[in-house]
């Protein structure tokens, strides 16, 4: 598949008139979702490769198979759960400059993102996200409770999952560095790996040890098999969706409702909600840590 774009088609929600907008969903009811967040991926890569990998695949896929793509979320779950160790290991003590927030206000917010897509009158919902972790487990049971409190179908997954059992994800290790350096090679800029010896840079942050062995042609490899993967979940879902007429807005209370039963469960443990402690055997967080607050928290505010 080329990098180019195919003909000029107009997919971005941001963009679209009020008519296009309704010709586009009328042909395929379908909304994408692109998530990702700013996190560190070492010294050599802009901070927003997890957002552009989605943008990408979503904006590709869209133009293809039809479909309209929704503004991005760029704003994500980390540092809670099973991250507090990985940042304590992988970033330390450092400044991460990540754009994340806790569970509990991106799963409340998640199900609101939903709402609007349900009451724009989408019949199903894509929900590509380039930042995997604990919160995908999560994420994915939300989105089940939403689609059985309304009918929507929804699939949630990341890129990784999208070529599993053919390349294998990492963070800022040579998958994912190759797959920036195809999507947006200005991006990626391998001389500036020397910061990582540089007193207040940072040291690696977070960068794998396979980074320097990325390229763009095995970058575009990962794209070309997520893009088709990505086409044919989308042209299944486009098997069950039709438009949809008088639909009734659903009401805020209908949110709640599920937002109260997800805090319930989580307050009772009667479910497991993984991103809110670490994972069973993970070692534990160094007291001293920045990161030791985040290691156990609840589904609400723990002030």
């Amino acid at each position: 598949m080329s990098n180019d774009s195919e003909a000029d088609s107009k997919v971005l929600w941001a963009e679209l008139f009020p008519a296009e907008l309704i010709e586009r969903q009328q042909q395929c009811p379908i909304v994408y979702m692109p998530l990702g967040l700013c996190e560190p991926h070492g010294q050599i890569s802009a901070f927003g490769l997890d957002t552009f990998k989605a943008e990408y695949l979503c904006t590709r896929v869209a133009r293809q198979v039809g479909g309209i793509v929704a503004p991005s979320m760029n704003y994500h779950v980390h540092e809670t759960g099973p991250s507090a160790k990985f940042l304590e290991a992988n970033v330390g003590e450092h400044n991460p400059y990540m754009s994340s927030v806790p569970p509990y206000v991106f799963y409340h917010f998640f199900l609101y993102q939903l709402r609007s897509f349900y009451n724009a009158g989408f019949q199903s919902a894509v929900i590509l996200s380039g930042h995997g972790g604990a919160h995908v487990h999560d994420l994915r049971k939300i989105s089940r409770m939403f689609q059985e409190k309304t009918g929507m179908n929804i699939w949630y997954g990341t890129d990784f999952d999208l070529v599993e059992g053919t390349y294998k994800g990492d963070h800022a290790g040579k998958y994912e560095i190759s797959m920036l350096m195809h999507i947006r090679p200005d991006l990626i800029d391998p001389s500036k790996k020397a910061l990582e010896e540089l007193d207040g840079a940072g040291g690696r942050l977070a960068a794998a040890s396979d980074a320097d062995e990325a390229t763009r042609a095995y970058g575009e490899l990962i794209c070309d098999a997520c893009e088709l993967a990505l086409s044919r979940i989308v042209a299944e879902l486009g098997l069950q969706s039709e438009p949809v007429t008088n639909r009734l807005p659903l009401p805020y209370g209908v949110i709640e409702e599920l937002w109260s039963q997800i805090v319930r469960s989580a307050e009772s443990g009667t479910e497991h909600w993984a991103a809110l402690q670490p994972r069973e055997g993970q070692a534990p967080v160094s007291e001293q840590s920045r990161w030791k607050p985040y290691e156990h928290i609840r589904m609400q505010t723990n002030l």
